[in-house]
């Protein structure tokens, strides 16, 4: 009895995974592209198949965007905005040694100048100068971090605008065929 419950499991979950295949095999053009389309006109599965190729073709043409380069481009943008987000984590390095090296320098002038121990003027100057460094670093991090977030929503919106002209072009072609047409 358990073999059995088994043995039509097993069963069970290969007729689903071939028919899970066998879907994606069948997959449209347009529904790859996250539009729907209805026959209207009796229109059967090969020309189908046919009309969206054609009209793939010419609303590339029309808008002046291919959706499956767009995609590649995409992923591109988004490599180099990990980048620029990397890139800021890391900016303004350096700068609270900087700070110390410079407050340390005035702190020695000023305590020379004020009590006769240039000593502790520049400990007090370099201590000042690693906090105002730390201050000018998170600083240029914030700044380029939004520059990175700032690019990065501009990218994503040209393309989505991209891809909807694309998609209002493949409508239009597909529903002179008499097709009907959502997305």
């Amino acid at each position: 009895m358990k073999t059995t419950m088994k043995t039509l499991t097993v069963a069970a979950l290969l007729a689903v995974l071939v028919l899970g295949a066998v879907q994606a095999q069948q997959k449209s053009l347009a529904s790859t592209l996250g539009v729907y389309v209805f026959p209207n006109g009796g229109q059967d599965a090969s020309t189908q198949s046919k009309d969206e190729g054609e009209c793939y073709t010419w609303a590339v043409q029309q808008a002046g965007v291919d959706p499956f380069q767009l995609a590649e481009q995409a992923k591109a943008q988004q490599a180099q905005a990990q980048a620029s987000a990397e890139a800021a984590k890391s900016a303004g390095s350096g700068a609270r040694a900087g700070g110390a090296l410079k407050g340390a320098a005035a702190g020695a002038l000023i305590g020379e100048i004020a009590s006769d121990d240039a000593g502790q003027g520049a400990a007090i100057g370099a201590a000042a100068g690693v906090v105002a460094g730390g201050a000018r670093k998170r600083g240029a991090q914030r700044q380029a971090q939004a520059q990175a977030e700032a690019t990065t929503q501009q990218v994503q919106a040209a393309t989505a605008q991209q891809m909807d002209a694309f998609k209002k072009a493949f409508s239009v072609c597909l529903e002179a065929k008499k097709y009907m047409v959502k997305y």
